[in-house]
């Protein structure tokens, strides 16, 4: 027998064995000021890509405005408790009510956070007799929800239908034994690669197999659609999915989430969801801000349409220069190089100390060794200079990377 702590001593896992470098900079990096385009990294302004906040919503004047008050009138505390004890209330109703509307379903009901409340969702969904199916590049919410089974659970390769269909296939024939249902999961956009979810070829599996269809449309609610109500729409299918969810932290630029879904359904999910019936309430202050949030993505598309101007125009920008940015069909902008771990160390400094560019890196075990992948979030808050200046810091740091300046000095850096 050994002491529990030695593993976490002498292995601290593929992203902490990086730490003694990457702590304070590339992990856990210090973003101040105002949350816009442009903020500030160890004291100088960076043009910054890492931020969710898809409609600019986080600094717009209204939302400030009733983000203060509702703070004054009601203070961070209010209301105290689970939704099912003594955390309900009127506001938490027509947020709800308000919700459900625009996203075309019967029910939905507000969650206090955003990745517990998708984890227990799948929890409350299935019980032992059930099978999950998932796509393979699910993001860790979803694949800590799935843990949570009892049942039996498959992967498919992500976004192809042929292995979905091979999997649907092996689950209906586990749930004809055990009595028991079939979830897929998907989600509305893929938050690395930026590519959508199939949900109108998995929605078409239905004529073929008995299933349920779970969505986490995090990256799709409030950009795309019509109205901004997301994958579902965008895709024509909002009606065919059976329970939506979304979050409140990019595109509202708040905390929390919502669930939406038959009302029967969301009547069982508060009753037995264990993240919400053991857990407080959404503070009120955030409802009430959320619900003007919600005003202005029904009430101002021109938001959403600067927000698709600026991602066309770096999407192109980086296309035109040569760039791979995979397959992405939404916001989420991935820009892939080919380099080592320290490489992109040495890369993703010099391009925020020397080019003033902030952005997130992305490196293995995340994505395959040798790749290096910079992750855009392009926002209503970014501008055409903005863009260009980082169109011109890529093509830059693009020459020093395969001209081995970044090999030379990730080799002095892996020294320290």
């Amino acid at each position: 027998m050994r002491d529990l702590f030695d593993r976490m001593r002498n292995n601290k896992g593929p992203l902490g064995k990086w730490a003694d470098i990457a702590e304070g900079y590339f992990a856990f990096p210090k973003l101040e000021g105002d949350i816009s385009s442009r903020m500030e990294f160890n004291g100088k302004e960076v043009i910054t890509w890492s931020v969710n906040d898809y409609l600019g919503l986080a600094n717009h004047p209204e939302v400030r405005e009733i983000d203060a008050e509702a703070a004054a009138k009601y203070g961070s505390a209010y209301p105290m408790g689970a939704r099912l004890m003594s955390g309900h209330t009127d506001l938490h109703e027509k947020l709800q009510n308000e919700l459900a509307d625009f996203v075309n379903k019967e029910a939905a009901y507000v969650l206090n956070f955003g990745y517990q409340g998708i984890l227990s969702t799948i929890d409350s969904l299935v019980s032992k007799n059930d099978v999950i199916v998932y796509d393979i590049d699910s993001h860790a919410c979803i694949v800590d929800g799935v843990r949570l089974h009892l049942g039996k659970r498959f992967t498919y390769q992500h976004n192809d239908m042929e292995s979905l269909e091979k999997n649907l296939g092996r689950a209906t024939k586990i749930a004809n034994e055990t009595n028991g249902g079939v979830l897929v999961i998907s989600e509305g956009v893929f938050g690395m690669r930026g590519e959508q979810g199939r949900l109108k070829e998995i929605v078409e599996l239905k004529k073929k197999f008995n299933f349920r269809l779970l969505v986490d449309d995090a990256h799709g609610f409030g950009t795309l659609g019509k109205t901004g109500a997301g994958a579902g729409e965008e895709q024509g299918i909002q009606d065919e999915i059976d329970v939506y969810f979304a979050t409140f932290a990019k595109s509202m630029a708040s905390t929390g989430a919502f669930i939406a879904s038959d009302k029967e359904i969301i009547d069982f999910l508060k009753y037995n969801m264990r993240s919400q019936v053991f857990a407080k309430s959404l503070q009120m202050q955030l409802v009430e801000g959320i619900l003007k949030r919600l005003d202005i993505l029904k009430s101002r598309p021109e938001i959403k349409q600067k927000l698709w101007d600026n991602v066309n125009k770096l999407q192109s920008g980086l296309k035109d220069r040569g760039f791979d940015i995979g397959s992405t069909q939404s916001c989420v902008t991935p820009v892939y190089l080919k380099g080592s771990v320290p490489e992109a160390f040495a890369l993703v400094k010099d391009l925020r100390e020397n080019y003033k560019i902030f952005c997130s890196i992305v490196i293995y075990p995340v994505i395959p060794k040798g790749l290096i992948l910079l992750r855009l979030i392009p926002t209503a808050s970014h501008n055409f200079k903005d863009i260009e200046e980082t169109l011109d810091a890529f093509s830059s740091i693009r020459d020093r990377l395969t001209s081995g300046i970044y090999k030379k000095i990730s080799e002095k850096l892996m020294q320290f």
